[in-house]
């Protein structure tokens, strides 16, 4: 472990769910698993998984759901199926889609699919950036919420109407719901309510869960078929997935139970360093219990300032820092979990100060 680790390790974090050592983690599972005599699935079959996927796929409004190792396997797969089914290569998504950005365009490669961008970057895709794309497409991939726009939604007024559209014009709809689990909060309506209209789905739960690798893909029973056969092409259809399903069905209920009291955390936190020379808030305020925050400091710069904090008030602000598109200006993101729920408001308003204050 090198100076920089060490300190880490040794302040309290006020990002997600803080750093969990994997012999905690799996020994919880264990544990988990063995008060209630889990048994192994194989190959996807099993008590466990089964039920979990039937609890998941009713919760959302779907008829069935499938576990898959990444979300990555599971939107290429849902993209691959509406493509296949349309006749047509083309679908659409958001510029800053995870599909996009951050997978090596597997679509492309692997599926042979082809990307209409829809909307600006900084903006939830809305009704009027789908009505203005001419061409047919298979499939809309749309993210709620939007990260690489701080956490961006739609209204409520404004998802509605893109989902009319895409209905209008004959468009499956399909949803990047990665950080699904934090809308509801924000929005005032079930799980349910929220994925009505669209015709597939896709949930994390390594995220605001905090369980181990994996997610699910929602939608008919026979769209999860094909997604099954497509699960097994792909290499993702392991001997067992026992410990990942475990992992995330023993957390699955505590955090969404917690979600409206992070999100208050969040907010009241984003007021505290609203009054921070030096420091933004994107969004302010922010849409769900996650925000982008912008420091009058280079990248460099922040993150040996992050480091001087920890060491004098003992508080990791963040784990990174990247160069913002403004020069001078870097920017971090911050997920507002259960580690913020243990450090006070006025300790992490002091501890950005002295961030962006230079002493």
């Amino acid at each position: 472990m090198d100076d920089r680790d060490a300190l880490r390790a040794a302040s309290r974090s006020i990002h997600g769910h803080g750093d969990v050592p994997p012999a905690r983690m799996l020994a919880d599972v264990a544990a988990w698993c063995e008060e209630r005599d889990v048994a192994l699935d194989r190959y996807g079959e099993g008590e466990l998984i089964e039920a979990f996927e039937a609890e998941v796929a009713e919760r959302l409004g779907y008829e069935a759901g499938r576990f898959m190792p990444s979300g990555t396997m599971a939107q290429q797969i849902a993209l691959r199926i509406w493509a296949d089914r349309a006749g047509n290569r083309t679908v659409g998504m958001h510029p800053t889609s995870h599909v996009e950005l951050h997978e090596q365009r597997g679509y492309a490669h692997l599926h042979g699919l082809h990307a209409t961008l829809i909307g600006p970057e900084r903006e939830p895709m809305l009704a009027e950036h789908l009505a203005a794309v001419p061409s047919p497409l298979a499939a809309v991939l749309t993210e709620l919420p939007i990260r690489e726009a701080g956490g961006q939604l739609p209204t409520w007024e404004q998802l509605g109407e893109l989902k009319a559209v895409a209905g209008e014009r004959g468009i499956p709809l399909h949803l990047d719901g990665a950080r699904l689990w934090e809308c509801a909060a924000a929005y005032g309506h079930d799980y349910a309510e929220i994925c009505r209209g669209f015709d597939s789905c896709y949930v994390s739960f390594y995220k605001g869960i905090g369980a181990l690798p994996g997610s699910m893909l929602l939608g008919t029973k026979d769209f999860i078929d094909e997604a099954v056969v497509w699960q097994r092409r792909s290499g993702g259809n392991l001997f067992t997935l026992t410990p990942n399903v475990a992992s995330a069905a023993m957390q699955w209920e505590g955090r969404l139970a917690k979600m409206p009291v992070y999100l208050e955390r969040a907010r009241r936190l984003a007021e505290a360093v609203h009054e921070i020379e030096g420091v933004r808030v994107l969004p302010d305020p922010p849409h769900v219990n996650m925000m982008h925050l912008f420091f009058d400091l280079d990248a460099e710069e922040a993150l040996a300032a992050r480091d001087r904090v920890a060491e004098e008030t003992g508080i990791w602000v963040f784990n990174w820092a990247g160069p913002a598109d403004v020069p001078g200006v870097s920017w971090s993101e911050l997920y507002v979990g259960d580690a913020a729920m243990e450090v006070g408001d006025d300790e992490i308003a002091r501890a950005f100060t002295l961030l962006v204050a230079g002493t």
